[in-house]
């Protein structure tokens, strides 16, 4: 009886709280994955990186490691005899988010098989390998070829991590690559980009340059004469968030697709995206930095980072040519799934969008909850989503895909992503 007292109670304040403002979703997940606490003000003025060195390892039998291509990390291998060898995988910088990216080509003068551990400089073993023999398309590594050594305690988070994995191959004179996630580099971002461009109602554009001169370049999706509402979406702040990066990349296909919905949908909004906002970190394989050795997210406050202030320039312009935002989102990855919305009770009824959004994404896909972490915390800005609210009044969302989930699903949402907040946003027209 104290027990359902108590689910009254709460879901009584919940409905007080969120009368008259969005729609009533829980304020906090009562299970799986809770998200990360409240981000802490750092400095964003730059900080030493160390590069590493590129090149091939050439060990005993003729066995050769290489980090020598775009996304790679690897620091060094030891040679451990009976073929098994040792890698190191270090950070740009620190202190760092525990995000430990690693990708390295494999291959032997002797086919045969070998054994190689994952070892980290102050991390544990977050990501589970991916393989591929042209570094495009990759897969899982198989169950069977996988050991973690020291396993880790919980459910999520770097704790839950093996301390260190081994994986077992068999390597033959052609390189194989293995990878925290999927390569995608600046290249073949770009490459997609080009892909979709070829519509004439999406161009692509340098809005500004990263600190190793790489273009930050949107994506613009404009069909019809503009009626100045527009959606502005981001990815890829942090290296390692490929998961995040798929479902924006589903996202924005959807979008441009050529459904009715989608058509009707670009009478009425433009569409803005950085589908790549940290090239830089990207390409040079970091765990979490650019490489002014700032985490992009952080820097949305004071903008001491070129690539956070190429696109407030951005909309800073756009906005002088009179555009409305009306939707924001910022794609990342993390340990599972998990919206970080604006909390409603500061948000209010602007904010019911998201919310709605939100809702009917989970009641279109029930197969995977998805939890929902809301702040109340918008200042300082500092991070995107806030920045998007305070500075252009629209509604934003932080989008966190899990590390691990399935890539068809990922897909998936990110279509269903985009028909929802096509539906929603038509709707109030």
């Amino acid at each position: 009886m104290k027990t359902q007292l108590l689910a009254i109670l709460i879901l009584f304040s919940v409905i007080i709280s969120c009368k008259n403002t969005a729609t009533v979703v829980p304020q906090k997940s009562t299970s799986g994955y809770q998200g990360q606490g409240v981000s802490p003000v750092v400095p964003t003025v730059n900080r030493p990186v160390q590069k590493q060195w590129k090149g091939i390892w050439s060990m005993e039998n003729q066995t050769y490691f290489s980090n020598d291509f775009d996304g790679a990390r690897l620091n060094g291998v030891a040679e451990d005899g009976n073929d098994h060898y040792t890698i190191w995988i270090t950070a740009e910088n620190t202190p760092i988010n525990v995000s430990p990216w690693y990708s390295f080509k494999v291959w032997t003068g002797k086919p045969r098989e070998i054994t190689i551990k994952l070892s980290y400089q102050d991390s544990r073993s977050r990501y589970y390998p991916k393989i591929s023999s042209d570094g495009i398309h990759f897969k899982v590594l198989d169950s069977t070829n996988y050991k973690v050594i020291n396993p880790g305690e919980g459910e999520f988070g770097i704790k839950a991590a093996p301390e260190f994995a081994e994986i077992t191959l068999t390597i033959g004179n052609e390189p194989v690559w293995i990878s925290a996630q999927e390569l995608y580099t600046s290249k073949r971002v770009q490459e997609w980009v080009d892909s979709l461009s070829v519509k004439p109602f999406i161009t692509n554009y340098e809005i500004g340059k990263s600190h190793e001169n790489r273009a930050i370049q949107l994506m613009e999706i404009k069909e019809y004469p503009s009626t100045k509402k527009a959606l502005m979406i981001i990815s890829r702040q942090h290296p390692p968030e490929v998961t995040g990066f798929l479902v924006m990349k589903s996202f924005m296909e959807t979008i441009s697709s050529d459904t009715e919905q989608a058509k009707t949908f670009r009478e009425k909004f433009d569409i803005f995206a950085v589908p790549l906002m940290n090239p830089d970190g990207v390409d040079n394989g970091h765990w979490r930095h650019n490489m002014g050795g700032i985490d992009l997210n952080r820097d949305w406050e004071n903008f001491n980072q070129p690539e956070t202030r190429s696109v407030r320039d951005f909309l800073n312009k756009k906005n002088e040519e009179g555009y409305e935002f009306v939707f924001g989102a910022d794609f990342h990855s993390t340990w599972d799934d998990i919206y970080y919305p604006i909390d409603s009770t500061v948000i209010g009824q602007k904010g019911k969008i998201v919310y709605d959004w939100i809702e009917s994404i989970s009641t279109r896909l029930p197969q995977k909850r998805t939890n929902i972490a809301p702040s109340d915390k918008i200042k300082p800005t500092m991070v995107s989503r806030n920045y998007f609210y305070v500075h252009h009044g629209m509604p934003a969302i932080v989008f966190e895909l899990g590390d691990n989930t399935p890539r068809d699903f990922l897909k998936e949402k990110g279509k269903v992503a985009a028909e929802e907040i096509m539906r929603l946003l038509l709707e109030k027209e």
